[in-house]
Order: C-alpha cells, then sequence, then structure tokens
C-alpha cells in the first residue's frame, strides 16, 4: 500500500528512535512487543501522537532498510495467532493493526499502534511507557504517569481523525475551506500550501506521519461540503423535523443537514424559522410579520445544541423537532452546570476548541450567555420561560410560542419566576412584583395575584427577598444563589 510505504520513508528520516517510534530488524519475541504496544500507546498519548509505530527490517542506529525475514501476519505464540495472544493479554482499549511493504525489494514489517484513550493501556495488567528509547514500567515515573492521565483526561474528539491518509488535493476538496476564510474574514491565500497552513494551525486539518493529510472531526464537523463523506460524524448531522398538532404522530417534513455546521447555519436557522408561523401585524399603515418565536432565542439554543453535544454518544445527533405550539432542541450530553446557574455560571463547554472557533466564525458568542439571550428574548415578547429537561444521556430545551398567563402551569410560573430573577440580578438589578407583572404582560390589578406567586417561589426556594424588612411594597427579591 503506497501510504504504508510513504509513512515508513518518512519514519526513516528521523535521526534517531523516539517515545513514538522504535526500529527492529529480526526480534519477534511477543512478551517484548506486548510490552511495546503498551508503551508505544501510551507514550503516543503523552506526546499527543495520533499513532505509534514498531517497524521491522530498519536497522535502529542507521534507519537504513535492510528487511526483515518474517512476517507479523504470520507469526504464533504456542497454538496461537500472535494477534489474538497479544489482545488476550493487552487491556481493552488497546488497539493496534499489522501491515507490510515491500522497499527496495525488501519486506518491511509495520505495527501501527493508536494512542490511548480512556487508560493507559496495560500488557499482563500493567501499563509501560517509553523513556527515551526504553520500555520502563510506567508505575516507575509517577511524575510521567500523573502527565500521561492529564492528557488522556484532556484528549479531545474534536482533534481526532474523520478522514485520513489523504493527498493535500484530496483533504481540500472534501473541505468548504472558502468559508473557514469568509467568517473569519481572512484574506484566503493564493496556493494550497498557504491554505493548509491556516487549517493545519486550527487543527482543522492534521499532516500525518507519512507525509499524507488527515481532517480532525472538528475540520469535518464545520466544514464538510457533505457529512455523508465521514463515517465517524456523519451521524452528527442536524436533524429538523416539522409535526402536524402538538404531538409525534403525524410528521410533515423532515430534513438532515448534509454539510458542516459553519457552512450552513445560516441557511439552518432560516429553514427553521420557515416552518414556524407567522403573523401580520398593522402598524401606522405598514405591514409586518412577527414569528411566534424570537429568532434569536431559536439562533442560540440550536448553537448550543452543536457546541456542547457530548461526541462520545454514538448513533445520535442534535434534533429540532417543530410542533405547533413549542419547539423542542436535543442534543446528546448533560450540561456541565448545574440547571440552576444557567444563566449566571462562566462559560464550560466539554468541546473547548469546537467552541471556540464557533466564536470565532460568529455563530456563537462562547461567553456563557446563550441563556441569558434565550431567556431574555422570550421575556421581551411575553412568551412562557424556556424549558431545560435532562434525561439518562441527552439535553432537551423547549421554546413555548405564546401561552396566556392563566394557562400557564404552576412549575411553568415558578421556572419563568426564578429567570427573571436570574436576569435581573446578572443586570445588576433585582425582582419586583412590578418587574414581574411586566416580564407576564399583566396589568397593575394583577399585583395579588404575582404576590402569591413570588410567596410560592420563596417557599420552594427558587428566589428570596433581597432585604427581609423591607416593606412589602418595596421589596426587592434574588435568586436563590446569590
Amino acid at each position: 500500500m503506497e501510504s504504508n510505504k510513504k509513512l515508513v520513508l518518512e519514519l526513516c528520516k528521523l535521526p534517531d528512535e523516539t517515545a513514538w517510534v522504535e526500529f527492529k530488524h529480526n526480534n519477534y519475541d511477543p512478551k517484548m512487543i506486548g510490552e511495546d504496544i503498551s508503551a508505544l500507546a501510551n507514550s503516543a498519548t503523552l506526546h499527543e501522537k495520533n499513532c505509534a509505530y514498531m517497524i521491522w527490517g530498519v536497522d535502529d542506529k542507521t534507519h537504513e532498510i535492510v528487511g526483515t525475514n518474517y512476517n507479523l501476519q504470520n507469526i504464533k505464540k504456542g497454538d496461537q495467532e500472535l494477534e489474538n495472544w497479544l489482545r488476550c493479554l493487552l487491556s481493552d482499549n488497546a488497539d493496534f493493526e499489522f501491515e507490510s511493504v515491500e522497499i527496495e525489494n525488501k519486506n518491511v514489517g509495520i505495527l501501527i499502534i493508536y494512542s490511548a484513550a480512556s487508560f493507559p493501556v496495560k500488557f499482563e495488567k500493567t501499563d509501560y511507557i517509553r523513556i527515551g528509547s526504553y520500555t520502563k514500567k510506567l508505575k516507575e515515573y509517577p511524575a510521567v504517569e500523573s502527565q500521561l492521565w492529564d492528557k488522556i483526561k484532556n484528549k479531545r474528539y474534536e482533534e481526532q481523525w474523520a478522514k485520513f491518509d489523504l493527498s493535500l488535493n484530496d483533504a481540500l476538496q472534501l473541505l468548504d475551506f472558502g468559508v473557514y476564510f469568509d467568517l473569519t474574514n481572512t484574506q484566503i491565500p493564493s496556493t494550497s500550501e498557504g491554505i493548509v497552513h491556516y487549517l493545519i494551525e486550527e487543527k482543522i486539518i492534521v499532516k500525518q506521519d507519512n507525509g499524507l493529510y488527515a481532517i480532525t472531526n472538528m475540520g469535518a464537523l464545520l466544514f464538510a461540503k457533505r457529512l455523508a463523506d465521514f463515517d465517524k460524524v456523519s451521524r452528527k448531522a442536524m436533524r429538523i423535523v416539522q409535526y402536524d398538532g402538538n404531538n409525534r404522530m403525524v410528521m410533515l417534513k423532515e430534513n438532515v443537514e448534509k454539510k458542516g455546521y459553519a457552512i450552513d447555519f445560516e441557511n439552518l436557522i432560516k429553514y427553521i424559522d420557515a416552518l414556524i408561523p407567522t403573523q401580520e401585524l398593522i402598524e401606522e399603515a405598514l405591514r409586518e410579520k412577527k414569528s411566534a418565536y424570537p429568532i434569536l432565542a431559536i439562533r442560540e439554543a440550536v448553537a448550543n445544541a452543536l457546541i456542547h453535544q457530548d461526541f462520545s454518544i454514538s448513533g445520535t445527533g442534535p434534533v429540532v423537532e417543530v410542533f405547533s405550539n413549542r419547539i423542542e432542541i436535543t442534543n446528546a450530553g448533560t450540561p456541565l452546570v448545574d440547571v440552576f446557574r444557567i444563566i449566571d455560571n462562566p462559560p464550560k463547554s466539554r468541546n473547548e476548541k469546537l467552541a471556540e472557533l464557533m466564536r470565532r466564525l460568529r455563530m456563537c458568542e462562547e461567553l456563557g450567555t446563550g441563556w441569558d439571550k434565550m431567556a431574555m428574548a422570550c421575556e421581551l415578547s411575553l412568551l412562557p420561560a424556556p424549558k431545560i429537561d435532562l434525561y439518562q444521556s441527552n439535553t432537551r430545551v423547549t421554546l413555548f410560542s405564546e401561552i396566556p398567563f392563566t394557562s400557564l402551569s404552576s412549575d411553568e410560573k415558578l421556572w419563568a419566576c426564578y429567570l427573571h430573577a436570574c436576569i435581573k440580578q446578572v443586570q445588576g438589578e433585582q425582582m419586583t412584583n412590578s418587574s414581574l407583572r411586566e416580564r407576564f404582560g399583566l396589568k397593575d390589578s394583577s399585583a395579588a395575584t404575582v404576590s402569591r406567586l413570588i410567596k410560592e417561589a420563596i417557599d420552594k426556594e427558587y428566589i428570596k427577598p433581597l432585604d427581609p424588612d423591607t416593606a412589602p411594597r418595596y421589596m426587592r427579591y434574588i435568586p436563590r444563589w446569590a
């Protein structure tokens, strides 16, 4: 295979063996191979490499191609094939594959070892690491072990490879890279080398050890011309479904976005907006269309679903469902912050690189203000507060169309009251009976009704008085965490 030949030739250019590359001639001792797989997998993670390699048929001093007499696929340990024997003694997260290639009429064996994920790779229940060009037990180097665990915990889905072994031209053909330059207001370079420089800096594309290129999951998710070209991320495409009525009995339309998030985000929002009902208003002889939902709230809810989804949950992607009386936006994973602190908490994302790049692409703000904007937009339109429901492995945000105050449930009123107090607090103000009436679009005559709602919110510890000794008519309220 041509890519394997390029890989070997590129690795032979290294001045010395590294913590993630080892050259051998004819040493095929099974125990040694098992220990080295553990050591190289862990070292690859430590040095932020996608793969490590054992190469047979290369002199470990001169890196000259000398050939090897054996084929890894044909070697046995007792009655077992070497691969099966190794997999039985390695931890479940060990992933590797045997390859062979002919170079200069000489046989070269290649063991491609994928970096450790979730926890260090073990052989015979012991984890190993490469120290210089030697394989050592990891426990003998506690500082290195600590660094390895930090790397494992911080290993990001965005930087893993969605497609690899691509020529530069093939990699660029799969991506609408022009969108990156447009959205970042950067002049597009005149050469492929200039373009790929930016894409590598952003970790959209990675140059592999064999001189070819890989497209990262983040690169595919944001800039793929066709998400279907990337098996690993194709199920993460946004799905939009419209139903007839308020339930899922009759589906009217279904659309699965085919392009990367950055390419189609604006069209996605426009598509959702076209599905929701509008009302034509006439003010001062001018006709104006009013949507049933604030477009800002829809935009923030969709952007949050894309950014905060848990990519480790396979087989599912973000979904927008449009009903007659509400819109539900669902994504895999649950929030990293307490739902009751969703307004004031500092930004926190499990996909930090994705969030940071989407901010610079002006798709979101990465300031932790998405929920603030969503809640405020609904308040200004006198709509029910956006609702957030947590399930075992996903999160659902619901935006409601107009519902009269008297038709809201007790829980819906309390949640709207709480979010109103939160918004006032982050604005340096406090909630009052008057401000809450205004939030619900109620007249002064409803003051007693709102007072009862405030009392219930206090009893259930949603809010508390700023100063309990203040006279009732001047009372101000703050959220429970303030």
